[in-house]
């Protein structure tokens, strides 16, 4: 079969190359060509991605600067921008859909094109991979990588093969062959749990899935087993998902400056970190009543499940939550890490507890402050939580 019929399936991965990096470099020119290290606010103490310029150097994201700096002196931070980059996504994103209306946005920086139906109108996948190219460069100046196959996990695979702004094409009917030494952890969904658990049976590249039987994995992972053991051969049936689901899970997490012990400072940051998760589930119209709070130290991750009374979506109440098991678990030992997880989101109007009646003085500040953040971006000058007395 050659590579210019038309193919029985085809998908592209898009994936923007060193995104956030590369629109502060379009957006300032004189960081073209230079190492950039983006970092989450100007006291950010690590880096949350950085240039390809950067990556010479082996920087890569989450990196604390003091290493980074030692690494590449001539390295230039820059406080994440998270409006632009949002602004920016949106304009790719809906650019894509001159191409093909069946687009799975995967991340803010990569999408899934199912292309299949469109062969007749625009040509082979290759080409309209290079018709990806082109608009996204015309809409926004920024370069993309795009992988070509017959299922999505090759895809992707496909996609990372060149960078930055590379074309991979990996024909469907060539695809089995092409993963055979690929390392199996190298695909997307077979992380290092799911990858020991494949080495204990002799699957270290792709090629070896095929020496176990499909209900090995099917028994351990459910349908999600099949389904690795199905895209270690190029033949992932995932298909290309455009509904956009209610997110299972709504969570932020920080990363503390080194050496915090500080109560204060690190109540401060929990205090945030709830606003925030407050602020998602108010703009997805959610609520939720389960959260799994934690903190991570040199002995390792702290915290666990906490519930509160009612489903519910005010920072202030899911911050009593994070300063209760700070109470519990904390004994004055250096805070890396913290998360805070709404691990129960349901739409915001579901049936709660009669007498639990929501108080509307409070709604009536969440509309109000969460009109204001929205129009002035993601600075965050107020938020509902600072109405509460000081700890």
């Amino acid at each position: 079969m050659q590579a210019n019929k038309k193919w029985p399936r085809a998908i592209l991965l898009m994936d923007l190359n060193a995104f956030f990096a590369s629109v502060e470099q379009r957006d300032f020119p004189e960081l073209r060509g230079k190492p950039v290290a983006i970092t989450n606010g100007d006291q950010g103490s690590a880096m949350i991605t950085c240039s390809y310029e950067a990556r010479k150097f082996g920087l890569k994201t989450g990196m604390r600067l003091w290493e980074a700096r030692k690494r590449c002196p001539d390295l230039i931070v820059q406080p994440s921008r998270h409006k632009a980059y949002s602004a920016a996504s949106k304009v790719v994103m809906q650019a894509l859909q001159k191409v093909t209306p069946d687009i799975e946005i995967f991340s803010v920086d990569e999408a899934f094109l199912d292309v299949t139906n469109c062969q007749s109108l625009h040509g082979t996948p290759e080409k309209m991979a290079r018709m990806v190219k082109d608009i996204i460069f015309e809409v926004s100046g920024l370069l993309c990588s795009v992988g070509v196959s017959g299922d999505k996990t090759t895809a992707k695979y496909a996609a990372g093969v060149q960078k930055p702004d590379g074309l991979t094409v990996i024909l469907p009917w060539e695809a089995e062959k092409r993963l055979q030494e690929v390392p199996v952890t190298q695909l997307c969904g077979i992380g290092p749990k799911v990858g020991q658990f494949l080495a204990n049976y002799g699957v270290l590249r792709c090629k070896d899935m095929k020496n176990i039987p499909m209900n090995v994995l099917s028994k351990r992972y459910g349908n999600m087993g099949r389904r690795i053991w199905l895209m270690c051969q190029g033949k992932d049936p995932e298909p290309v998902c455009t509904k956009i689901e209610d997110p299972k899970s709504v969570g932020h997490g920080k990363v503390l400056p080194p050496g915090t012990r500080n109560e204060k400072i690190i109540l401060n940051y929990f205090f945030r970190m709830s606003d925030m998760v407050a602020e998602r589930m108010r703009k997805y119209g959610m609520r939720a009543q389960s959260y799994h709070i934690s903190y991570l130290s040199e002995a390792g991750r702290s915290g666990g499940k906490y519930r509160l009374v009612v489903p519910e979506h005010d920072g202030q109440h899911i911050f009593h939550l994070c300063r209760y098991m700070l109470d519990h678990h904390w004994s004055g030992e250096v805070v890396k890490q913290i998360q805070v997880t709404a691990i129960d989101p349901q739409p915001g109007d579901t049936q709660i507890d009669l007498f639990a009646a929501p108080d509307e003085k409070r709604e009536k500040l969440h509309t109000v402050v969460d009109q204001v953040n929205k129009r002035f971006g993601d600075s965050r000058k107020i938020g509902p939580g600072m109405l509460q007395k000081k700890y």
